[in-house]
């Protein structure tokens, strides 16, 4: 071939900023999540000082199959069953159901507020994101304070339903598969509702409009047009709870450890001490399962040649007329939402000001876990003030907020460029390999994935502390961003690029005056879901956090671990108050948040 030929081809196709966006997070990415990845590998057949040295009889740092075989074909006493086998029944069950629930659930709620004239539909929109605000333990939580009775358990104590209502729930209701996949479903259903409701808030009318000409009746098309139209978001959606519902861990803790009800991150956690070879088995497991998914989501996207549902054309959405059942609908979904949402922050709340557990009396509730200048006198080697008051808590704030923007900057630019390219290069190997890779590092769970950048960071003098957490959080959260990039992005009609590329307009200012201002909402969305995830996240930071750097997550397990349910209430409160105002903020200053992802 001709040099020069050569050349200009080269030439040309580095002149497609898709290209360069993609062959550069090709590189990163693997960089950042394919070594973890293989130092996770090795340490499957790698021999760990301690118990496991002495039950394999081989020497430490020495390579054997050893910890495949006793996780997998141990007999005796059931081990490889109850090690391994029921937890993976359980783990799989509960994703099966939570990835139904929050898709059910959060994509009808985002159908109503989308698509019809549902009645209160502002604050629909609003509290249907709280249940993802705050951590999903703390609703795990909420749930076991709320239905836990004396009827279970010799040493459980009664919770609100039993104490003030009277009304026993059974063990199923209150503890094991159950709660947890209800839990999770009801934590992670703002990402149906987010990423699919924004497809439906920016859809051409006109696709609607035809078949109603047509006298297509409502139901058909919603199964003939809606409902393909929304499944990219559907996969992406279960494909996030499904992962995110694989490697969750306070849940299960919380709401399946009294009735020994394991999944497999909590069989994980247990390894980790004491056979670590084990732990990372299980911990690929959980990847391959993930991986399983996203190879699904992928075959299923491309099988479409455009997903393109916003064009140049302009089209008023009709919306659809509930008629006489808009007000019961409506108040059936306000009743649910506050029960989900609202009653969970009043008990935290009430649970910040209590003395003495289980008295809800107005004699028993002070504010000096707030605001007092001596709490000792209510808790026994008190944090003296109260949080308010309180240096160490307002350095973790600044501390969290500070790292929250961070990962949430990173995570959401890189983000959208990736979206761009995969969109551009759709179908394309490196597009794909630069999808999947980017999705990657959700397939680890937390712990783990904290544990493996702790290891990877060793050797490296200067990388630690704050920087650390952000290059992890920034890695970890780049699935939220790159599934909201390309959403948004496969949305986009070529003819709004091209328009501007005709008129030689360069490729940064399309991204910035044409591209973003168009799909602003999912785009933010992809900023806000990193941001939040930060200020809530425990397990990733746990192990990397300095302890001269401490997030507000750290100190409040500190707290619930010392028995300050107080001090653990307010912070959680805390957490929960400046995420809304950032949310508000970014709402008044932009006319975005998370909820006007969907735009109710």
């Amino acid at each position: 071939m001709n040099i020069s030929r050569m050349k200009g081809k080269v030439r040309a196709w580095f002149s497609k900023p898709a290209n360069v966006i993609l062959l550069v997070f090709l590189i990163l990415l693997t960089v950042l999540t394919l070594y973890p990845l293989i130092t996770m590998l090795l340490e499957t057949v790698t021999v760990h000082l301690g118990r496991e040295a002495r039950l394999a009889k081989l020497p430490v740092g020495s390579k054997t199959l050893f910890h495949f075989a006793r996780l997998f074909a141990t007999s005796e006493n059931k081990y490889s069953w109850i090690t391994f086998y029921q937890p993976l029944l359980n783990t799989l069950a509960v994703s099966v159901s939570a990835s139904a629930i929050a898709i059910l659930f959060g994509g009808t709620v985002a159908f109503l507020v989308t698509r019809t004239n549902l009645k209160y539909k502002k604050f629909v929109s609003a509290v249907f994101t709280f249940p993802y605000i705050m951590p999903s333990w703390t609703l795990a939580l909420f749930w076991e304070t709320f239905f836990k009775n004396v009827m279970i358990g010799p040493k459980t104590s009664n919770g609100i339903m039993a104490s003030v209502f009277g009304i026993y729930m059974p063990e199923w209701f209150v503890y094991g598969g159950f709660p947890i996949a209800l839990v999770l479903g009801l934590h992670y259903a703002p990402f149906a509702y987010i990423l699919i409701g924004g497809i439906l808030r920016n859809m051409d009318a006109n696709l609607e409009e035809a078949a109603t000409i047509l006298k297509t009746s409502r139901m058909r098309i919603i199964r003939k047009i809606t409902l393909p139209i929304v499944r990219p978001a559907m996969l992406s959606t279960f494909l996030l709870v499904f992962a995110s519902s694989m490697s969750a861990y306070s849940v299960p803790v919380f709401l399946g450890s009294p009735v020994r009800y394991y999944v497999l991150s909590t069989t994980m956690k247990s390894l980790m001490d004491s056979y670590k070879g084990q732990a990372y088995i299980v911990v690929a497991v959980m990847i391959l399962f993930g991986v399983g998914i996203l190879l699904l989501n992928q075959a299923v996207t491309n099988s479409r040649k455009q997903f393109t549902t916003v064009t140049g054309k302009s089209g008023q959405i009709s919306k659809i007329n509930l008629g006489k059942a808009n007000r019961p609908i409506a108040l059936l979904l306000v009743l649910i939402l506050l029960l989900v949402a609202v009653v969970p922050l009043i008990t935290f709340a009430l649970e910040s000001v209590i003395i003495k557990a289980g008295d809800y009396s107005l004699s028993n509730m002070t504010l000096d876990f707030w605001i007092g200048k001596d709490t000792t006198q209510w808790l026994d080697q008190g944090d003296s003030t109260g949080i308010l008051l309180n240096p160490k808590v307002w350095s973790a704030l600044g501390n969290s907020l500070g790292l929250a923007v961070t990962c949430s900057v990173v995570a959401g630019t890189c983000g959208i460029l990736v979206g761009y390219g995969v969109s551009k290069r759709r179908g394309s190997k490196l597009a794909s390999w630069v999808n999947n890779l980017s999705f990657f590092p959700y397939l680890m769970p937390s712990l783990a994935f904290g544990a493996i950048y702790l290891a990877m960071a060793s050797g490296i003098p200067w990388l630690g502390g704050f920087l650390l957490m952000a290059l992890a959080g920034s890695i970890k959260y780049l699935p939220f961003a790159s599934r909201s990039g390309v959403n948004a992005m496969l949305q986009l009609s070529a003819e709004i690029e091209e328009a501007a590329l005709i008129t030689g307009v360069p490729w940064w200012k399309r991204m910035i005056r044409v591209i973003f201002p168009i799909q602003k909402s999912s785009f933010l969305s992809g900023y806000l879901l990193p941001m939040v995830s930060c200020m809530r996240e425990l397990s990733l930071f746990v192990l990397i956090v300095p302890t001269s750097n401490w997030l507000l997550t750290t100190m409040l397990m500190q707290y619930s671990e010392k028995g300050w349910a107080q001090f653990g209430n307010a912070i959680n409160l805390l957490i929960i108050i400046v995420v809304l105002i950032v949310n508000f903020t970014v709402n008044k200053l932009t006319g975005a948040s998370i909820d006007k992802g969907v735009g109710g």
